[in-house]
């Protein structure tokens, strides 16, 4: 942890300050330590750098194990692609040149592969996952004095309100057990006045949909032991994946057959290496199958959410996902 993290952290119980006691402070970071709440005796641990406000095992386990077996996977820096960055830039509509030098919140971090571009934009980014995700994402991006990692909770964020003039929830709502709550734990954070930028996204829920294979699936693979089902994944993930390339030859009918397949499959869409594919499969098949929750949401709701968190120019677009985004309310509505 840096020191300067100490600005914005908060009691997640109570708002007040934190305080650092009992530090080990190695290249002018934080290694170990607690963080201390004078007023009601709270203390919340760093361990390895990491300030941690929740418990090692939670709903979010399977993506703290993914991320960290997969933690390069879908770094620009490591595919040689602009995959997340054109992701990034597309849902937002953000610039690089208004990042740099703000703070920004990325909540649902994952292994860093949005924190990357927002860390190449100079961008001060607080990362924020529930999962030990947060320790593949210190491996990959913790050598950045601009970045600061937290494991915490999105329905109790310990940071200061109205902090930040960007926010990003990318891939993660879904996965939550309520996702408005979720949604709505996110605006309060942002810098008041219009002055704060909001982007979430989400899987679209439709009838087609629903009926593809892996969500007739699910309703047994999320009861599966992870590293059970991880197994079985990467023993059949080749096979599926040959026989949803061979459906997807067939004349007219091919991009819908090979979704007949309950395999990940993004050959023809992302420019990535035969081995890359292979990796990109198992680990996206294995988002779709493990999450102890999966909510896609309607173009309707997610307009209704940003209404009633008073969101500005507000729009809601598809964008790869379905995506929300707009600015903080003005003074007046807040």
């Amino acid at each position: 942890m840096h020191l300067d993290l100490l600005e914005l952290l908060r009691c997640p119980e109570s708002g007040s300050p934190l305080s650092l006691t009992e530090e080990s402070i190695i290249g002018g970071r934080v290694r170990q330590g607690w963080l201390v709440n004078a007023s009601c005796e709270r203390r919340y641990p760093i361990v390895d750098f990491i300030p941690r406000f929740v418990p090692a095992t939670n709903y979010a386990e399977s993506f703290g194990m993914q991320w960290n077996m997969f933690r390069h996977t879908q770094l620009d820096s490591w595919t040689g692609h602009s995959i997340s960055a054109d992701r990034f830039w597309r849902a937002t509509g953000w610039k690089p040149e208004e990042l740099k030098g703000n703070w920004i919140l990325d909540v649902g971090c994952g292994a860093g592969r949005f924190a990357e571009i927002a860390l190449r934009a100079g961008a001060r980014v607080v990362a924020v996952d529930y999962s030990s995700a947060v320790d593949a994402c210190y491996a990959n991006l913790g050598s950045s004095p601009n970045l600061h990692i937290l494991q915490a909770d999105i329905y109790a964020l310990p940071l200061r309100r109205a902090a930040f003039p960007f926010v990003y929830c990318l891939g993660v709502l879904q996965h939550t057990p309520d996702v408005r709550r979720a949604f709505h734990a996110l605006p309060p954070m942002l810098m008041p006045g219009g002055a704060g930028r909001l982007c979430v996204d989400f899987y679209e829920r439709s009838w087609k949909s629903r009926m593809l294979p892996r969500h007739l699936l699910r309703p047994i693979t999320k009861r599966m032991d992870r590293a059970v089902l991880f197994k079985w994944l990467q023993r059949w993930v080749p096979t599926l994946l040959a026989a949803s390339n061979a459906l997807a030859l067939v004349p007219l009918l091919g991009h819908l057959l090979k979704r007949v397949v309950p395999v990940a499959n993004h050959h023809g869409i992302l420019p990535l290496n035969e081995r890359q594919q292979q990796e990109w499969a198992l680990l996206d098949t294995f988002d779709w199958l493990a999450p102890a929750y999966d909510s896609p949401q309607t173009r309707a709701t997610v307009a209704l959410w940003l209404r009633e968190a008073g969101i500005q120019d507000a729009e809601v677009l598809k964008a790869g996902h379905l995506v929300g985004r707009g600015r903080s309310a003005s003074d007046a509505a807040a």
